[in-house]
């Protein structure tokens, strides 16, 4: 005769999923461990120190106030190739580059009022650019602020100009003579001596050329990137803004691009800065 089962067993252990709590603070644990210390929150913390959000908004509606005008004036003096210029910038096809063509008038206006006043905004957007660009090279290199520079402002923007138009000048050709790579490499080299040049120029050389290398070299990079993004992006988004706002619809995307731009510069600017600072950080460590 056999004796009853399960009258003296111990209740069985409600199934509440602790194990799998358990487990899962556990490899939480783990990954703020990882993350602490690490490249990427060095990284996240140089965005807020930054103020990446507020700087890259206000730094693209800068770059529209001071291109826009300036693209319309050249525009209104039959100057066909700054439209042509504009799209292959953007990485357009030919029917968004038709759309952008639509956008500015190809007559000659000769109104001395409407030629000063374009200079104008243009000339005034373009200060605020180059100040909303040493604010961020200032902050990025903790460097103090210097608000008497509108000289140094002025040359920037010189320079700059001579540089797009020989980019203009010289594109072409060797667009055509040389393949996709070789044009990519060229104008990743190009980019990538501008950005360090602009870092040393409009912090005064107060920052060594050593020190700007890498973050120009991470600006480049991502520059070429939105160059390849642009291109498979902004033609379809030109054509269904162009047909669902119309002509202000374009704008907008004008605007996200310009936006886009400030956000690869940021980018290059704080990752540049976070690759240095762990670079020397890992000397010490080397040497002994």
């Amino acid at each position: 005769m056999t004796a009853p089962t399960g009258t003296n067993d111990p209740p069985p252990a409600p199934k509440d999923g602790r194990p799998v709590v358990v487990r899962a603070r556990r490899q939480l644990d783990a990954a703020r461990g990882r993350y602490e210390g690490s490249w990427v929150q060095a990284f996240v913390a140089q965005l807020q120190a930054l103020h990446a959000f507020d700087w890259t908004t206000i730094f693209g509606a800068e770059l529209l106030w001071s291109a826009l005008p300036f693209v319309i004036l050249l525009s209104s003096l039959a100057n066909q190739r700054i439209d042509d210029d504009l799209s292959r910038h953007i990485g357009l096809n030919g029917q968004g580059a038709l759309i952008i063509e639509h956008l500015f008038r190809h007559k000659p206006a000769h109104a001395t009022f409407a030629i000063l006043t374009g200079l104008l905004f243009s000339f005034a957007g373009s200060i605020a650019v180059v100040g909303s660009l040493k604010v961020l090279y200032e902050r990025v290199f903790e460097q103090q602020h210097h608000a008497r520079d509108f000289l140094r402002h002025v040359i920037w923007v010189g320079v700059f100009l001579v540089a797009a138009v020989a980019e203009v000048v010289i594109g072409g050709p060797v667009g055509t003579a040389a393949g996709a790579v070789v044009k990519g490499l060229l104008g990743f080299l190009v980019v990538t001596a501008l950005f360090g040049w602009t870092m040393h120029f409009l912090l005064a050389g107060r920052v060594p050329w050593r020190s700007v290398i890498r973050p120009a070299l991470v600006s480049g990079l991502l520059w070429t990137a939105l160059a390849v993004f642009s291109s498979a992006y902004f033609s379809t988004t030109v054509i269904d803004d162009s047909k669902t706002y119309g002509t202000i619809g374009v704008v907008f995307t004008l605007l996200t691009w310009f936006i886009m731009i400030g956000f690869v510069i940021m980018l290059g600017a704080a990752g540049g800065a976070v690759w240095q600072q762990r670079r020397r950080q890992t000397r010490p460590h080397r040497a002994n």
